[in-house]
């Protein structure tokens, strides 16, 4: 069995490409599928199905540009609904790719028409027959997790329901398997799908029946409850993703590359609705960057941000360093969605000061300047924008919890005073830049971006508050 995966660090996403005796099938790929064509033509073999495991919820599959590019059969399972040409398969239904045999479980609780897929074959080791089975359980089963239960796919039951079939999938089906069956899911750490995914990507049954929080003892009631507390809000942009994937996407070739425009251009744009978007690290876009514009940088996860916080219908203007950085921008918006890219900034941020325009900044300070200015300054409001479980985890003390996820709509609830200064920290700078462009767009003037984040606060061996919830639990 030839057998690759393909890891997205900018999705925590997980592709794979599964081969035996010259045919191949695809699993869940992500949207530019050129390195599952390249790796199948290296390999000599031919694509001949490409499966999906749910309908997904955070990006955007590229299963119909693939199809159309290599004969390939879609699968769903039956429960779908794909309005894309495709074969809807069941529960105990067996496809084959040369001598690899794929059976399909049926496993909804992530969402109804979620699948995993056990994929054996026969293979000589030391001599002997062995037979070695890899479990591709998309987003029923994580290493560290399960999915969530709540979203998109979801509609038309609640996320209790959906919890429970989750149960009855997990222990009818999936822990039934032997503990020697290799397991590879469809996100990792970073993941919007689950609440606590590991950093690992593949482990195995008995691992995840031994370390697997979810999987250990309980009744399904106590699933059930656990599995519906304390779950983040899901991005807006997750339910529309979902809708796209039931048709298939365009092909990406429809896209036009994005052209150069001069600063009295992007300030136009600008002040007509479109949004700037500056993808350079947080260092270079506290130091110079447009007034209104939003930081994202690339370095992070920034696929997922960019969906979370730039609507769908918005037309884009691209601030970086360079054109490749542009071009990767643009593949990386199109993932989610977002295609309304209308230009970029020529000459950078340099072409627009050398115009003559108005220049932010953002001053960046580091976890010892914040304790200083926590002792100096007690007007100082500190804003942290981590997710709500990692805030209850321990945060700097006065720290706001205020998720960067909702941070557009909840900031101007705070009530804050935007003459006093304001801290914005998050786990290690990244996702704190981001709020601090937004929090510029609300006339918040006197602003630090708080650098190394908590994780460089506690590392210090600064004072961490846990709120009392968590220790009277």
């Amino acid at each position: 069995m030839y057998f690759k995966q393909f890891y997205l660090g900018c999705l925590a996403h997980a592709s794979y490409l599964i081969g035996s005796e010259a045919e191949a099938i695809v699993v869940d790929p992500q949207r530019d599928v050129d390195q599952y064509i390249d790796e199948a033509a290296a390999q000599n073999l031919r694509i001949k199905y490409i499966i999906e495991t749910h309908l997904h919820a955070d990006f955007i599959s590229g299963h119909r540009e693939l199809a159309a590019r290599t004969g390939a059969e879609i699968i769903f399972g039956e429960k779908a609904g794909a309005a894309i040409s495709h074969r809807a398969v069941k529960d105990g239904d067996e496809l084959s790719v040369g001598g690899v045999t794929l059976r399909i479980l049926e496993t909804p609780g992530h969402t109804p028409e979620s699948i995993c897929i056990l994929a054996s074959e026969n293979e000589k080791k030391a001599g002997e027959d062995v037979c070695v089975r890899r479990l591709l359980t998309g987003d029923t089963l994580f290493i560290g997790d399960v999915g969530r239960p709540d979203l998109a796919g979801g509609k038309g039951y609640t996320p209790q329901q959906m919890a429970a079939m989750m149960y009855d999938s997990l222990h009818e089906k999936i822990l039934k398997l032997d503990d020697s069956v290799e397991v590879y899911p469809a996100h990792g750490a970073g993941s919007m799908c689950g609440k606590n995914l590991s950093t690992e990507t593949s482990s195995t049954i008995g691992q995840q029946r031994k370390y697997n929080y979810a999987l250990q003892p309980m009744t399904k009631e106590q699933f059930v409850a656990m599995m519906t507390t304390d779950l983040p809000e899901a991005p807006a942009y997750f339910s529309k993703d979902a809708e796209i994937n039931r048709s298939g996407a365009e092909a990406l070739d429809h896209l036009a590359k994005p052209q150069a425009m001069s600063p009295e251009e992007v300030r136009e744009a600008s002040q007509h609705g479109c949004v700037v978007l500056d993808v350079r690290p947080a260092a270079e876009f506290g130091a110079a960057h447009l007034p209104g514009s939003l930081n994202i940088g690339l370095g992070g996860q920034f696929a997922s941000w960019a969906g979370s916080l730039i609507p769908m219908t918005a037309p884009i203007v691209i601030v970086a360093d360079s054109e490749e950085q542009v071009d990767e921008a643009q593949i990386r918006l199109a993932r989610v969605g977002l295609e309304r890219v209308n230009g970029y900034l020529g000459g950078g941020v340099e072409a627009w000061r050398g115009a003559g325009f108005e220049i932010a900044e953002i001053p960046q300070i580091s976890v010892a300047e914040l304790n200083d200015l926590l002792k100096s300054k007690p007007e100082l409001q500190l804003i942290d924008v981590r997710r709500p479980a990692e805030y209850t985890g321990g945060h700097a003390p006065k720290a706001i919890s205020t998720p960067l996820a909702k941070f557009r709509e909840t900031f101007p609830t705070l009530n804050l005073n935007p003459d006093f200064p304001s801290a914005i920290i998050c786990a290690g700078g990244y996702r704190s830049s981001a709020a601090t462009s937004i929090a510029q767009q609300f006339g918040f003037t006197n602003l630090l971006n708080v650098t190394g984040g908590t994780a460089a606060w506690i590392k210090a061996g600064y004072e961490v508050e846990i709120p009392a919830t968590v220790n009277n639990r």
